[in-house]
């Protein structure tokens, strides 16, 4: 299954059914911006659960928080107007207030869901990203996920959320974000890329198919996207992979539509972008079937 380019959107109208109904329960009980400056709540593959995990998928849409989610398992890709990122298990995700994104879940049993004020989050990342988590960001997450009244929160409730707030604000940054081109005939490529991750063309091909010197095209991924050509489009190979695996995809299936001669080759260039085989990769992370 090809990735699906993100889509420019900026329209409240591109919001789907399914995904306001979600968005109308979160508002009636996250989404206050008054209140404390953060919230926190605990999220499973349940009917019953307002922050329903497990495999499925959320259209366009927006938050009046800052959203700041982890999972313990399985694979999530986000899709932003900026490009997409990918959250494996252990990491935290991090959407700034007002950011048009759209979200695919695959296999996420558990994991936890944070809401930031507008006011608390003015101190955090303008931009999508994935953070890092320490233990400590995750047992401040937990205390604060128990909390029985959490829009009411006592002194030493509030001193728990400026330390959490301060270890997301140091938590590192992790590289598994895929920036997108700005320029309508780099964004042609990389759309083509992205729907088509086995095409073998090189830069001069691909120029020629937007009409564009091999030069200029060059310079607008470095420039735009901070990537070579053929850095980004292994980082979109990447992605494309993570994706297929996390669905319990063999390892010669994804190296074949990826184009790799062998499985061998594929595994290869996985473990000298993330220092692992596949498969220990995704048993360490809580993401293997």
């Amino acid at each position: 299954m090809p990735i699906r380019p993100p889509d420019p959107v900026d329209d409240e109208a591109a919001v789907d059914a399914a995904t306001r109904d979600l968005l109308d329960t979160f508002a009636d009980r996250y989404e206050q911006p008054g209140g404390p400056a953060l919230i926190a709540m605990r999220g499973s593959d349940r009917d019953s659960n307002a922050f329903r995990l497990g495999t499925r998928e959320l259209g366009w849409h927006r938050h009046l928080r800052g959203q700041l989610f982890c999972i313990d398992n399985g694979l999530v890709h986000v899709r932003t107007r900026h490009g997409s990122w990918l959250l494996p298990a252990q990491r935290a995700g991090w959407m700034p207030p007002g950011e048009m994104h759209r979200i695919s879940i695959s296999g996420v049993l558990s994991g936890w869901n944070v809401w930031v004020a507008p006011s608390a989050a003015r101190d955090l990342p303008p931009l999508p990203c994935v953070f890092g988590i320490s233990d400590v960001m995750r047992a401040l997450v937990g205390r604060a996920a128990s909390w029985p009244a959490p829009f009411a929160l006592d002194d030493a409730q509030q001193r728990i959320v400026a330390v959490l707030l301060d270890e997301i604000k140091q938590a590192p940054r992790e590289p598994l974000h895929l920036p997108l081109p700005v320029d309508r005939r780099a964004r042609r490529i990389s759309d083509a890329i992205l729907a088509q991750p086995g095409d073998h063309r090189g830069l001069a091909e691909w120029a020629a198919w937007a009409g564009v010197s091999p030069r200029t095209l060059s310079r607008l991924f470095q420039g735009e996207t901070g990537l070579s050509f053929a850095h980004w489009r292994q980082q979109a190979r990447l992605t494309h992979a993570l994706e297929r695996l996390a669905r319990g995809e063999a390892v010669a299936q994804v190296a074949e539509a990826l184009g790799y001669a062998t499985p061998s080759n594929f595994i290869a260039m996985f473990r000298r972008a993330f220092g692992d085989s596949p498969a220990h990769y995704f048993a360490s992370r809580g993401l293997a079937e």
